[in-house]
């Protein structure tokens, strides 16, 4: 396949397809049905051809809709969100926070004592608790009156038997991660649930506002100090152990990514002040689309299918959740073309059945006879017998920042006169993490890209950024601390 020839979703696809030809070209009797799989297959590598030059397309492409982002509202695909933090931990915040971790069906609350010193987290204690099924279709009152009890239990439990601390009210990081407006730090109006929650009253109405109602009447003594999503926490985590860390990317089930933006950059909030001169943007980058990305007949037919169709473009190229129905397509279309999977399994009709983790294991199977491929083949699909894609506009943030080598969306390409900057991205999902052939692309694709430069870029891959970062950011913008210095 080359190193960069061919995009994420469908280099995945092409492996795991040949792979599938493999276990079951042995019992093909005839040459010509043999011929018609490779003929999908040679086509759909063609289809998704993407050579250096075309790679920097898609960079420039992205580079220019952040800039229309920044410049108007909806001027771009790519909402180019304010996030209202304009500073991240430093490594000299101490004290003891919390955070709420809202973002599924499941929330988690953490509690973390820091120590002063970069990286220093002397103690971190979690809980995970799935909320009842009722209470995603019920009011917004019984929701946060059932997350503030369970908080009050956590802090409670925690604290006994600790040393007590001077008197202060505790502080939390708030991650909601869910579509919100933001006007400020502290607060946020839900425009719109997601992931199964569908409780009216709460759509439209400020998020921070009812968390706090609610923690008051469980009598819990507790300050909300800022609402973020968890793109935003994985970059708060980041910086915490590496301050030439400027931008996060999750890729998991969806993808997201922010970086640190300078405040006079953000046209579309002229006269934005901030203490630091720089915002955090969240790009919602899932919606990103240029001509330039290789979209195959498998990629239209996805979106169209799907219950949001010419939404979610560049997500539904790259992310886990779509990945595996990618391939169903493909090995759908070969044995409609071909029978050498014998009859057409009913099951390749499912949406979806073929989860991305299946898919990994099928394209990191290694083993002389392929037997994990042959049993996810027989036991998922009852069928016997993608890879530059993310690099692209993750460069294209460093394009727009000066971090690309070309000084910034208006500089010419690799100027000899830029003195490089080490630059970090904390990355982090499952996806990027558990799938060693994607990650693998992924590298390739951003040393080709980028060229001499990519020495100087570091992806460090973070853990639990949307709890641990929440209760981070909450001690960087704690009352007891000034311009982000903790004072305790």
């Amino acid at each position: 396949m080359g190193k960069v020839a061919v995009g994420v979703a469908v280099g995945v696809a092409v492996a795991a397809c040949a792979v599938a030809g493999v276990v079951v070209g042995r019992r093909v009797g005839s040459r010509r049905k043999w011929k018609r799989v490779v003929s999908v297959l040679k086509e759909l590598e063609e289809a998704c051809e993407t050579p250096v030059g075309r790679l920097r397309q898609v960079v420039d492409a992205m580079a220019v809709e952040m800039h229309a982002g920044l410049a108007s509202e909806g001027g771009s695909k790519l909402k180019m969100l304010l996030t209202f933090v304009d500073h991240l931990p430093t490594g000299s915040e101490i004290g003891t926070y919390y955070a709420l971790d809202l973002g599924g069906t499941n929330f988690r609350v953490l509690r973390i004592q820091l120590g002063g010193r970069r990286s220093s987290i002397l103690s971190q204690d979690v809980e995970r608790q799935p909320i009842p099924q009722h209470l995603l279709t019920s009011t917004s009152e019984d929701l946060f009156d059932f997350i503030a009890s369970t908080l009050k239990q956590f802090v409670e439990k925690e604290e006994s038997g600790s040393e007590p601390s001077p008197v202060r009210t505790r502080e939390l990081g708030f991650t909601f991660s869910f579509p919100v407006k933001q006007s400020s730090l502290r607060s946020g109006i839900l425009i719109k649930w997601t992931k199964g929650f569908a409780i009216e009253d709460m759509v439209g109405k400020e998020v921070v506002t009812l968390l706090e109602a609610a923690l008051v009447r469980s009598g819990l003594d507790m300050r909300v100090a800022l609402l973020v999503n968890d793109t935003v926490g994985t970059l708060a985590l980041g910086r915490y152990h590496d301050a030439d860390t400027v931008a996060a990317v999750i890729i998991g089930t969806g993808t997201n990514a922010c970086y640190l933006e300078r405040a006079d950059a953000i046209i579309k909030c002229q006269g934005l002040l901030t203490s630091s001169g720089y915002m955090v943007v969240n790009m919602e980058w899932g919606n990103f689309w240029s001509s330039h990305l290789p979209r195959t007949s498998y990629d239209i037919d996805l979106d169209s299918e799907s219950p949001n169709p010419n939404d979610q473009g560049f997500e539904k190229m790259i992310s886990g959740m779509y990945l595996g129905d990618i391939v169903r397509r493909v090995i759908l279309r070969i044995s409609l073309e071909s029978d050498i999977f014998g009859p057409v399994s009913s099951r390749l009709s499912i949406p979806f059945i073929l989860q991305t983790p299946l898919l990994a294991a099928m394209h990191e199977d290694h083993s002389p006879e392929l037997k994990e491929v042959a049993k996810i083949l027989k036991e998922t699909l009852e069928v016997d017998g993608l890879h530059a894609r993310p690099a692209t506009p993750l460069v294209g943030i460093l394009k727009k920042i000066g971090r690309d080598g070309s000084g910034g969306i208006t500089g010419g390409r690799n100027r000899s006169d830029v003195k490089m900057k080490r630059t970090v991205v904390a990355i982090e999902g499952g996806l990027y993490t558990s799938y060693t052939m994607f990650r693998e692309y992924l590298h390739e694709a951003l040393n080709e890209i980028l060229g001499d430069v990519a020495q100087h870029v570091s992806l460090q891959v973070t853990e639990d950024g949307s709890g641990i970062g929440g209760a981070l950011l909450a001690a960087s913008y704690s009352s007891y601390s000034v311009d982000g210095v903790n004072m305790l």
